[in-house]
């Protein structure tokens, strides 16, 4: 009889808390979805804790609202984390193959990639995730996976993603306060490439852009592997301000003209169209230009992709991505953003939708829920456990590589 794993995802945004929760059969290929549940998000900004009780109150409805969906309570969650305050770095690792026969074996792999972890960072800061991009055997370069080759120097090429140790500390207590234990944390930038990306997008060359309330994060993978991640500081929250102060409206009312007018392209907007604020609004009580709102998104949305672009160039996948680039997030459902993407990237482009679960599809069947979904199936695929996890203070760094190697075998086409 197939056992069946209760796993649960809280995705804390800057401007909505996202909780999804799965079952997951062992016989079963995907993960059925049986609750959503979202909350206003505040107490945080930009990914960072501001208020703790808000936060917690804020977390606590998202998952309230999960459990009367699924009914089934919620014990533990993995946790994505996003913000200004995650980096990225590349490290390599050096060991010595350890057989005598020298066979490689996975506990050399596991000690190649605790050596690359030996970098020099600040005290400060906390490594969230070491993601083998390539392994080198002796002379032999670009190797995806050695476990069983014969060499007697094991090299390894990583990326190492990093976070604002406080920053998650903070975030931490509020989630455990909110009920439930941390069974991983996992940084945004890598959950949206689980639920939207399929194994050959990732060996052709693409790139994830998971546009953010606070922030824009932008994930790169060519050849199977993970190439780059990167936190662009520009969102939707940008664009909101930009229409508050170009229009002299409350945040409330530029808000709502982002989500009922927004648009990318001013060309199709008439010149002579209006918007009666007090439609919307009690406070605003003005007319103003549609056109102008859709420039002043434009525009907006014009630095973002510039900026993308930008990282892009630095690791030379300008325009050089045959899988193109996949937009995520809630920002990704500004109308005219397609044609714009591909204009700026010089690429391929496309809405990211979840794909690779069952049940509740029309809740969730939504960009803004990639990174949710995302860290849905990490957690099903990787370290899912029947009700009631370990905790966060039970993970140790075997079982971290363990988990780690796993996600990098399932890159492999």
């Amino acid at each position: 009889m197939a056992r069946s794993k209760i796993i649960a995802s809280l995705d804390i945004g800057s401007s909505k808390i996202r909780t999804v929760v799965g079952v997951k059969d062992d016989e079963s290929p995907v993960t059925n979805v049986i609750g959503v549940g979202i909350a206003p998000s505040t107490g945080l900004r930009k990914g960072a804790v501001i208020d703790v009780e808000e936060t917690i109150n804020s977390i606590s409805a998202s998952l309230e609202d999960a459990e009367r969906m699924a009914g089934e309570p919620i014990n533990h969650i993995f946790l994505g984390i996003g913000g200004n305050h995650i980096e990225s770095l590349n490290s390599r690792g050096v060991i010595a193959v350890s057989q005598a026969e020298n066979e490689i074996s996975e506990d050399d792999v596991d000690r190649v990639i605790e050596a690359a972890q030996a970098v020099t960072i600040p005290s400060n800061r906390r490594i969230l995730r070491i993601i083998p991009k390539t392994f080198t055997v002796d002379e032999q370069k670009g190797i995806k996976y050695p476990v069983g080759m014969t060499g007697i120097r094991l090299e390894v090429e990583t990326h190492i993603i990093t976070g604002f140790d406080p920053t998650i500390k903070n975030l931490e207590k509020c989630v455990l306060q909110s009920g439930v234990d941390i069974d991983d944390i996992i940084p945004n930038s890598l959950a949206p490439s689980e639920a939207v990306l399929s194994k050959r997008q990732k060996e052709l060359g693409v790139v994830v852009i998971d546009i953010g309330c606070g922030g824009t994060s932008v994930t790169v993978f060519e050849d199977g592997a993970l190439l780059h991640t990167s936190m662009v500081p520009v969102g939707g929250e940008n664009v909101t301000n930009d229409i508050a102060i170009g229009l002299r409206t409350s945040i409330d009312t530029a808000e709502k003209l982002k989500i009922e007018y927004g648009s990318v392209i001013p060309e199709d907007v008439n010149d002579r169209e209006v918007i009666d604020l007090s439609l919307l609004s009690k406070i605003d009580v003005h007319v103003v230009s549609k056109r102008q709102v859709v420039e002043i998104i434009q525009a907006r949305y014009h630095e973002i992709l510039l900026l993308v672009k930008d990282e892009l160039t630095k690791i030379h996948r300008d325009g050089m991505l045959p899988a193109g680039a996949i937009l995520t997030g809630a920002g990704a459902k500004m109308p005219g953003i397609i044609d714009l993407a591909r204009e700026i990237l010089n690429l391929p482009a496309q809405i990211g939708f979840p794909q690779n679960y069952d049940g509740v599809v029309d809740k969730i069947d939504d960009p803004a829920y990639a990174t949710a979904i995302g860290l849905l199936i990490w957690g099903s695929r990787f370290e899912g456990r029947p009700h009631g996890g370990m905790g966060l203070k039970g993970l140790n760094l075997k079982k971290g590589l363990n988990n780690m190697k796993s996600w990098f075998k399932n890159l492999l086409p």
